[in-house]
């Protein structure tokens, strides 16, 4: 197949610098009469350290060709997951969990002399441009955990941007370019092959198997890798916490790609502005709806309601327990997706 480049819509530049066209990669072709198609796989597991001290797993996602979104009559669909359209997604590798206080730990606090983080900036100036240096978060106001536990838990209640960052410090110490995962490739990745409303099918009465969910979490967070994975060896894709997507949302955003065609990979930039971002996956306080293969949420400012600091903190949040991330590392790079960063700072717009 041949690719051609679609110009579909304008975005506000990730530096501020006014506009730049949007451009989604088309193949050009007729898409298959039966999707999924699953690519062979060609790369395998592996196993990364964070500063010599503490391992995480990735798992080897093969590359494909389906069909994004839930169809019109699923149960319990909004209209935000449609209209269905082919993907395209290259291979990639994904955290085998949802990123761990035991490697956030490292990012935010344990990096620095007695585990003391940097305090709060001077932000009487805005800055003329976004500093190309990593930052890092700020002290927290309240137990960061929120009581659900630390040990093998997955990180909960950080921002976009947080997540963001310390994708950037990761990719910094280990030499290998992490990030979050756009919208297409942690569908496919939770899809794993198959079509139902969930990676098992679609019988709801079986979520617990894979999921901490509303039903059986008794209100907390559990550690991760206590439930069956997906085909693909991915674990608690639809349940525990919601993970964060590199995408800025935008509910008709499935409607601007081109119909007929199948797109590559494709993904809304982030913005200089603090909401909303695409999370996907349930959680904990989810009901079955809310734990399908094509459920989106966005971020939303009511998830630091209760942070008193002005401006409020673009690290952590206050009401967004069920909120966490998981990373990707793509086997070849998408030239887009390079030197993607999160251009959010403290002088960022709602």
């Amino acid at each position: 197949m041949k690719i051609a480049w679609q110009k579909f819509f304008l975005a506000a530049s990730v530096l501020g610098l006014g506009f730049i066209v949007v451009c989604v990669p088309t193949l050009h072709g007729q898409i298959p009469a039966k999707l999924p198609v699953v690519d062979a796989l060609k790369h395998k597991n592996y196993t990364d350290k964070i500063l010599g001290k503490v391992s995480f797993d990735m798992v080897a996602v093969p590359g494909g060709t389906y069909l994004m979104g839930s169809p019109a009559g699923e149960a319990g669909r909004a209209e935000h997951e449609g209209p269905q359209h082919a993907v395209t997604v290259k291979p990639f590798w994904m955290g085998k969990y949802e990123v761990r206080w035991d490697e956030y730990d490292w990012f935010w606090m344990r990096r620095f002399p007695g585990g003391q983080p940097p305090p709060r900036p001077d932000i009487s100036k805005k800055p003329t441009k976004l500093p190309d240096a990593i930052t890092s978060p700020t002290p927290p106001y309240s137990d960061e955990t929120f009581g659900h536990g630390r040990d093998n838990n997955p990180v909960i209640a950080v921002t976009y941007h947080a997540a963001m960052e310390y994708c950037r410090w990761l990719s910094k110490e280990t030499g290998k370019h992490y990030r979050l995962p756009t919208e297409a490739e942690w569908e496919w990745a939770c899809r794993a092959g198959t079509t139902g409303k969930y990676s098992f099918g679609d019988d709801a009465g079986k979520l617990g198997d894979y999921a901490w969910y509303e039903k059986n979490a008794d209100e907390l967070v559990h550690k991760v890798g206590e439930k069956k994975p997906n085909p693909w060896g991915l674990y608690d894709m639809h349940g525990n916490v919601s993970e964060f997507c590199i995408d800025f949302y935008d509910k008709g955003f499935y409607a601007t790609l081109p119909a007929g065609k199948i797109s590559l990979n494709p993904f809304n930039p982030p913005k200089d502005k603090r909401y909303p971002y695409v999370a996907r996956g349930g959680s904990w306080i989810d009901g079955p709806e809310n734990c399908r293969s094509a459920f989106r949420r966005a971020s939303e400012r009511s998830w630091l309601k209760r942070d008193p600091q002005n401006p409020q903190s673009i690290w952590w949040m206050t009401d967004a327990q069920h909120v966490g991330f998981r990373i990707v590392c793509a086997v070849e790079e998408d030239e887009r997706l390079k030197n993607i960063r999160s251009p959010i700072n403290w002088w960022s717009e709602d």
